[in-house]
C-alpha cells in the first residue's frame, strides 16, 4: 500500500494547487472586466481628443507645437518599460522584456547606453534590468490593476517638462497593447516626439467617423464647423498635451488589463492541467489499490489453504 498512499498524498496536493489555480482565475476574471471598462474609455477619448486637431486642419489652421516637431538629432533618449508586479501570468513579462532589451540596445548603440535613460515600472522588470546588470534610473511598483491618472500624469508631466527643457530627445514606451480578449502583443512607441497626433487614432475608426458625419450632412466638410476662442492656437496649446498625458495613461491601462487576460488564461490552463493529473493519479491509484487487495486475498487464500493440508 505504500505505493498507493504516496499516489494519494499526490493527488491531495494538485487538488490544493488546483484550488488556488481556480481562484485566481476567478479573481483574474473580475478585475480583467473592470480593468477592460477603463482601457476602452480611455481609448474612446484619446480618439475625441486628436479628432480636434483634423477639426482645426479642416479650419484651415497650421497645427504648430513643439512636442510635434521631431529633434534634428537625438542625442538623449528616454525608455519606459511597464511590466507585472506579479507573475503566473503566463508569457506576458517575458514578451514585454524582450521588446524591452531589443529598444534598449538599439536606443544604446544611437545615443550611448549613457545617454538612455531607462524606467521600469512593476517588480519583474526591475529584477529582470537589475540581473542583467543594467539600473533602472526610475523604478515604479505602485501601478497594479488599477492604475490612477494622477499617478501616470506625475510621470507625464516630468518626461513632458525634461524634453522641453532639452533635457530628452525622445520617449520610447515598452508595453503590451490590448486590442481585444484574443489579441495582445508587445509593443514600442515613441511618444515623444508627438509627430501627428492623428496617429493615435486608428485609420478605420477615422474613416468611419467622416463617412458618417458626411453621411449625416450629405455633403464633405470644406469650411470650418466650429469656431474656436479664444483661438485655435491656444486650444492647440492645450490638447498636445493633454493628448500626450491620456496616450501615456492609456498605454498603462493597456498593460494592466492585459496582464489579467493573460493570468487568466495562464490560470485557466493550470486548472485543466490539474483536472487531467488528478484524473489520471486516481486512475493510477484505484489499480494501484486493487492490485494491493488482490495481493492481500492470494496471501490469505495461499495460508488458509496451507493450514487445510496440514
Amino acid at each position: 500500500m505504500a505505493k498507493a498512499r504516496t499516489l494519494d498524498k499526490r493527488r491531495k496536493s494538485v487538488r490544493n494547487i488546483r484550488k488556488i489555480t481556480r481562484t485566481m482565475e476567478l479573481i483574474s476574471t473580475a478585475q480583467f472586466r473592470r480593468a477592460m471598462d477603463r482601457a476602452l474609455s480611455a481609448a474612446a477619448y484619446t480618439q475625441r481628443i486628436t479628432s480636434l486637431v483634423g477639426h482645426l486642419a479642416a479650419a484651415g489652421h497650421s497645427v504648430s507645437h513643439p512636442l510635434l516637431e521631431p529633434r534634428s538629432q537625438v542625442k538623449r533618449a528616454a525608455l519606459l518599460v511597464l511590466t507585472a508586479n506579479r507573475g503566473m501570468c503566463g508569457g506576458y513579462n517575458s514578451g514585454v522584456m524582450r521588446q524591452a532589451f531589443t529598444q534598449y540596445h538599439a536606443l544604446s548603440e544611437l545615443v550611448g547606453a549613457a545617454n538612455v535613460s531607462l524606467s521600469v515600472a512593476g517588480k519583474r522588470g526591475i529584477s529582470t534590468f537589475r540581473f542583467r546588470k543594467i539600473g533602472p534610473a526610475r523604478s515604479f511598483m505602485q501601478f497594479d490593476d488599477k492604475p490612477a491618472f494622477d499617478e501616470v500624469d506625475e510621470i507625464a508631466m516630468g518626461y513632458l517638462n525634461a524634453y522641453l527643457a532639452g533635457e530628452i530627445d525622445r520617449l520610447d514606451v515598452c508595453y503590451t497593447k490590448f486590442e481585444g480578449m484574443s489579441k495582445q502583443y508587445p509593443v514600442t512607441e515613441t511618444l515623444l516626439p508627438l509627430g501627428s497626433l492623428e496617429s493615435a487614432t486608428p485609420k478605420k475608426d477615422a474613416a468611419k467617423s467622416s463617412e458618417k458625419s458626411e453621411a449625416m450632412s450629405g455633403k464633405k466638410h470644406t469650411e470650418a464647423q466650429y469656431e474656436f476662442l479664444p483661438s485655435a492656437a491656444g486650444i492647440l496649446d492645450e490638447i498636445v498635451p493633454m493628448s500626450f498625458r491620456v496616450r501615456m495613461f492609456k498605454c498603462f491601462l493597456d498593460a494592466a488589463v492585459s496582464e489579467q487576460v493573460a493570468r487568466m488564461v495562464a490560470m485557466k490552463a493550470a486548472t485543466e492541467n490539474a483536472d487531467q493529473m488528478i484524473s489520471n493519479l486516481s486512475v493510477t491509484y484505484n489499480r494501484a489499490r486493487q492490485s494491493a487487495i488482490t495481493n492481500e486475498l492470494l496471501e490469505i487464500i495461499g495460508g488458509a489453504d496451507a493450514i487445510s493440508k496440514s
